[in-house]
């Protein structure tokens, strides 16, 4: 594997990131959502088409490669069913996928990382993501 590319998290290390890896390896996921106020406390740029990453597990394993195929901001009250579908999580409607994501964007340990100014909305811009596996380890 390249290890050169920079590492790609999702969630936090335990059964979330596990069952979205393995929703990725499976080909069920294709796609993720993120808020842009996290890339702006990290001081990290937003993804970019063409962008590569390592995906790893909960151990830190790296398992395999994915690349952005598409980045697109809307606020959180205008994110797409389709997107919410190619999320692979199990979503059948906007609600579903706002509702989970609305949980783990105000989680003890994401509330930590964004800061307790941060305030979740409508107009909370959402980064969302779609990517493929373009090699395993």
């Amino acid at each position: 594997m390249d290890d050169h590319l920079p590492i790609v998290e999702f969630a936090f290390p335990g059964p979330l990131r596990d069952r979205l890896v393995a929703a990725i390896e499976s080909g069920e996921k294709v796609a993720t959502s993120s808020l842009a106020h996290e890339y702006e406390v990290a001081g990290e740029e937003l993804p970019a088409v063409g962008q590569r990453g390592i995906v790893v597990d909960s151990d830190g394993a790296h398992r395999f490669i994915i690349e952005t195929v598409g980045v697109e901001v809307v606020p959180l009250g205008e994110v797409p069913l389709a997107h919410a579908l190619a999320e692979g999580e199990g979503y059948a409607s906007i609600a579903d996928w706002r509702a989970g994501h609305v949980r783990f964007w105000t989680s003890p340990e994401m509330q930590a990382e964004l800061g307790a100014d941060f305030h979740l909305d409508d107009t909370t811009l959402v980064v969302l993501e779609r990517f493929a596996l373009i090699a395993r380890d």
